[in-house]
């Protein structure tokens, strides 16, 4: 099998070329802005890597399309700060540049598998978001913060109409706050621009404060990004073509915990790590509002929590990763990184 995965440096990209190089024959072509994540494979025979822009390298991007069997089109801006700042540019990202290679497997008749969000379900008042039933409810247009889950959603509606009219064999998965190592770039990370696990660990690594956005109450259900690259590879190789015009929630359920419960967490696996458990000072956990921290045009979501009934009756699958487990595994690989950041001798890889 050969794959093409746009965005293949990022958080989900890199964990699965590593797994697929690792437990696979099948090859993977893969394009990104930089390769630092991906020192794991790039010595690899069966993985071709190139530098590229997915809105620069439509050449190459088409070619590709051509050539292999499976394509996950991965580019995406997916941090709230953008969406209140950059609104235009996630859009033109998320959605539009994002359809070109959807129309290029329409052309050359390949099957796609499209990662949408969790968000697209918005401010749903269902107990557990369901794919087939649930009520995808978005905030004000003003509230621009909803500019990529409404990006994400346009695409599903826009594949699935393909899939119908014109036979794309495609489908959607939906991850649920997917955390573990090389979540974000630590070392470029800013207040406010990474996701919230990463943005904690750099609150405690530098002592500074952990911030609660109107107190922290909303809650997520954490996926170790192990767990769902498991069922990520079960969609890949489609047994009997099960999962073709599928949508599938991945998440962990049972991980569910309140941002403010996040915070006491990490500050707690902090605090018992060997590297950090006779420091003289640790980070406060204090509130501020979400005007302040992300500005006017943003909107919480106060809980996020997936039915996983069909990835269990159709793939067998099921999250085994426990939320404090994930959190420690997640914490140590940062921290782990953070020291060897200071270590004159480490340099990163060199793309081929």
């Amino acid at each position: 099998m050969k794959i093409l995965i746009l965005g293949v440096n990022g958080f989900i990209g890199n964990s699965l070329v590593k797994r697929i190089m690792d437990t696979t024959d099948w090859e993977v072509y893969g394009m990104d802005l930089s390769c630092h994540k991906l020192s794991h494979s790039l010595a690899n025979p069966r993985f071709k890597y190139i530098e590229g822009d997915i809105s620069i390298n439509k050449e190459w991007i088409e070619y590709h399309v051509k050539k292999c069997d499976v394509v996950l089109p991965l580019v995406a801006i997916a941090t709230p700060k953008a969406y209140v700042e950059r609104p235009l540019e996630v859009f033109g990202i998320d959605f539009e540049e994002n359809l070109k290679v959807i129309r290029y497997c329409v052309k050359y008749r390949k099957r796609v598998i499209f990662p949408s969000t969790s968000e697209v379900y918005g401010m749903c008042t269902d107990p557990e978001f369901d794919e087939e039933k649930s009520q995808l409810v978005l905030g004000p247009i003003h509230k621009q913060r909803w500019i990529y889950s409404c990006s994400k959603q346009l695409m599903d509606r826009v594949i699935w109409a393909y899939g119908a009219q014109q036979k794309l064999q495609f489908t959607l998965i939906r991850p649920f706050n997917w955390i573990g190592p090389k979540l974000d770039d630590i070392d470029s990370a800013l207040e406010g621009s990474s996701r919230v696990v990463t943005q904690f660990i750099i609150n405690l690594v530098k002592r500074e404060p952990i911030n609660l956005v109107d107190g922290g109450s909303q809650k997520r259900c954490f996926t170790y990004v192990e767990d769902g690259i498991d069922c990520l590879m079960e969609i890949i190789k489609n047994s009997d073509n099960r999962c073709d015009g599928q949508i599938f929630n991945i998440g962990a359920p049972a991980n569910e915990c309140s941002v403010k419960e996040l915070a006491e967490r990490l500050l707690g696996l902090f605090q018992a790590h060997p590297d950090h458990a006779h420091d003289p000072v640790y980070s406060d956990i204090i509130g501020t509002s979400h005007q302040d921290y992300y500005g006017k045009d943003y909107e919480d979501i106060l809980y996020r929590r997936p039915s996983i009934q069909k990835a269990r009756d159709i793939l067998g699958w099921e999250p085994r990763t426990s939320l404090d487990d994930a959190l420690k595994y997640t914490l140590d690989f940062f921290l782990e990184e953070i020291k060897a950041m200071g270590d004159d001798a480490k340099v990163q890889p060199r793309c081929a």
